[in-house]
């Protein structure tokens, strides 16, 4: 039986090596194998200027830096490192090693921000998480605690929230006392769907309960003109010290398309707490439990 494989794209930068580092626990827990991906642009102006025997180079230049920084987290985890060099372009390759490894994550950096110098993992991190046919971990901030103690889990109530519940149940059973916090946000007064949104929240925390995984339940009475959902979420998840925050994209109706919406777009941009990006349906090895 082959070997479950985490994919970390790396390109040596701070922010992917922070990443990488957050890869270990959920290698341990999955009892996982990571591959770490560096992939050279084809499609870049400077590349074009390079003869085949400079491309070679560095190509021979990534593969030692690669093999040497994988003997390093071996050595320093115990965790077997796989490493791989692709060309084209990123966040199509990443799809693509993902899918040919049969990754069951992808845990990458993100940085955010728009610098003189884009780095190609902050500036891909998005089409990745469109792209991907498994969850995309992207990581922002310099210091994260290690583990997953808080699981925090924004709901809309929508038809994908029984998946979306699965998932966290899931991770939160492999972490040594993880909890889940659920969150909901509105921007309405109307007392009917306070009190629904109100009974419906107390259903999925019940259900989270008697599968034996502490839970907690909250509803965010937001203003309209004053924070935006994705603010609103981020705060929160700072309140309860989360230590992953999850969230679903979404698929056009011929399930051929993928697209993020514009709150999940700024939760990956602007949360300095790790995002898990998962999507509806995923053809994965999990079994998820109805309810």
């Amino acid at each position: 039986m082959s070997k479950k494989k985490i994919l970390v794209p790396v390109d040596f930068s701070d922010q992917s090596l922070i990443a990488l580092d957050q890869s270990y626990n959920l290698a341990r827990e999955y009892k996982a194998e990571i591959t770490l991906l560096y992939i050279i642009e084809d499609n870049g102006f400077i590349s074009k200027f390079f003869s085949k025997q400079q491309d070679e180079d560095i190509k021979k230049q990534v593969e030692e830096n690669l093999i040497k920084l994988a003997t390093d987290v071996e050595k320093k985890t115990g965790i077997h490192v796989n490493t791989m060099v692709a060309r084209g372009t990123v966040y199509e390759k990443i799809a693509e090693v993902a899918d040919m490894i049969n990754a069951l994550f992808i845990i990458m950096g993100a940085n955010g921000t728009i610098n003189m110098r884009k780095k190609f993992i902050g500036s891909n991190a998005l089409r990745v998480v469109r792209e991907a046919n498994v969850p995309v971990i992207t990581i922002r901030g310099q210091h994260h605690r290690n583990g997953c103690k808080n699981i925090v889990l924004p709901l809309d109530l929508t038809k994908e929230t029984r998946e979306k519940v699965n998932f966290a149940l899931e991770l939160a059973k492999l972490g040594d006392g993880s909890a889940i916090r659920i969150v909901s946000v509105l921007f309405t007064t109307d007392e009917f769907v306070v009190n629904r949104l109100t009974r419906q929240l107390q259903q999925v925390k019940t259900f989270i309960e008697k599968e034996g995984v502490e839970c907690t339940a909250e509803i965010l009475k937001g203003k309209r003109g004053d924070e935006s959902l994705s603010e609103s979420i981020i705060k929160y998840a700072h309140k309860v010290e989360g230590d992953l925050l999850m969230i679903m994209t979404q698929q056009e109706v011929d399930f051929t398309q993928r697209f993020i919406g514009s709150s999940a777009q700024e939760i990956i941009n602007n949360s300095d707490i790790p995002v898990i990006s998962i999507i509806p349906s995923m053809k994965r090895n999990i079994v998820f439990k109805p309810y």
